[in-house]
């Protein structure tokens, strides 16, 4: 493990995790809600939300891992993920003209910056299984989200500060100060990927010869893998547990800000939990962490989701700020965990020579699956008229992810991964 490509690596995520904070959890929702969705329905602005959001992990979706499997075959990791990054960067800059009534342009711009942060995630995570090994990628998993949580929170709360203070800025006013805070997510975003762009190298693997397009090779490689994946059975049910349960996690993400919205809770308490939530996050990501080194990191995982659960559940009693913040302690708490252990659970398991091409599939796994969550709460919110019945459908999810994991022997996976490595070059030499 090398100190200075894991640091450039790391200071990726401090600097992406600013379009998590500001854009998708904490200003735009609140935004979205009182400017770019004015004169619209209270309850329809929040469904037309979340319909933005399943319909912009559909997309990314459907693009990851045929992206994944074409980045595997020509070495193109870092190409691909900053094609991606810049989109998801000028998304969020030309969100600053977005005025009042103009959701759909919201909407559109949303979008096209969902797809450049998920795609360029996809290859990010690709990288971890590289920079790492197999001793230390829990740990440095952990570090790397704990880095975006701080990198994350620290803008948050810069824009924060911002917005409530505008005049310390020489700005005329709040609608200004949040048009200015996502131009300052595009360029944090910016600032902090230079270094893995400049300082993390790229394996280079002897590659078969090209005899048709990039495309093609990428339909035929995910469908291979398609066919594949049985015969990684412990991946595979792993895959099955991480569509349900981040499903859910990646739902209370999205949309928490706007249902506390819709439920009354005043737009300043709403970022200013989010920004608590950052912080709170940091420590808790190191903890589990450890915890995984001493528990395994399956068991840690499974904790944090019996935490979700509960959470879930007083989320649908919610009526105050009070409450708000005490909710964004706990997610807080294990969000980062949840979702690191996840990645290195899954690193573990995939062979050594196609970690681009399963991280598209781990891209659909935290995906497409993540469209039925915000749909799920956005349908159940109109049809009933009530965001809070909404939220208490998560509890599915959760359920579903814990259950499936019991199934998992993460040894077992990574016997599997290295046979079917080993077998692959057997394969090469002969040929």
């Amino acid at each position: 493990m090398k100190k200075k490509p894991v640091l450039s690596w790391m200071l990726y995520d401090f600097g992406n995790s600013a379009f998590a904070t500001t854009i998708l959890a904490a200003v735009l929702p609140v935004f979205y809600y009182d400017v770019a969705a004015k004169g619209v329905e209270d309850s329809l602005a929040t469904s037309y939300w979340g319909y933005s959001q399943s319909i912009a992990v559909l997309i990314i979706a459907i693009l990851a891992p045929i992206l994944g499997a074409i980045s595997d075959f020509s070495a193109a990791k870092k190409k691909f993920l900053m094609f991606f990054a810049f989109m998801g960067m000028t998304a969020s800059v030309l969100l600053a003209f977005v005025g009042e009534g103009d959701y759909l342009l919201a909407s559109l711009l949303l979008i096209v910056g969902t797809i450049g942060f998920s795609g360029g995630n996809a290859f990010y995570d690709a990288f971890l299984p590289e920079v790492s090994d197999e001793k230390s990628i829990d740990k440095v998993s952990s570090w790397g989200y704990a880095f975006g949580y701080l990198g994350g929170g620290v803008l948050l709360a810069i824009n924060l500060m911002m917005i409530l203070n505008y005049q310390w800025f020489g700005l005329p006013d709040t609608l200004t100060a949040t048009q200015l805070s996502f131009v300052s997510v595009g360029v944090w975003w910016l600032i902090f990927a230079i270094p893995l762009f400049k300082n993390v190298k790229e394996e280079k693997k002897q590659r078969p010869r090209r005899t048709s397009s990039y495309a093609k090779i990428g339909f035929k490689r995910v469908s291979r893998t398609i066919r594949e994946l049985p015969q990684f059975k412990h991946l595979l049910i792993f895959l099955l547990a991480f569509w349900l349960y981040n499903d859910g996690i990646s739902t209370i993400i999205k949309m928490a800000t706007i249902y506390g919205r819709d439920i009354g809770i005043n737009s300043n308490s709403l970022i200013l939990a989010l920004l608590i939530t950052q912080f709170v996050g940091i420590p808790f990501a190191f903890l589990f962490g450890y915890i995984a080194d001493k528990i395994s990191a399956k068991r840690a995982l499974t904790l944090t989701l019996y935490i979700y659960l509960a959470i879930v559940a007083l989320g649908y009693f919610m009526t105050s700020a009070l409450h708000f913040y005490l909710l964004a302690i706990c997610v807080g708490m294990v969000q980062g965990g949840a979702q690191s252990l996840s990645r290195s659970i899954f690193g573990k398991m995939v062979p050594a020579d196609r970690h681009a091409e399963f991280y598209g599939f781990y891209g659909i796994s935290s995906k497409f699956a993540a469209i039925f969550g915000p749909f799920v709460f956005a349908l159940v919110g109109q049809l009933t008229g009530s965001s809070r019945l909404g939220i208490l459908s998560l509890m599915v999810f959760f359920i579903g992810g814990i259950v499936l994991l019991k199934f998992v022997d993460v040894e077992k996976g990574m016997v599997q991964a290295r046979e079917h490595t080993k077998n692959q070059q057997k394969t090469i030499v002969k040929t």
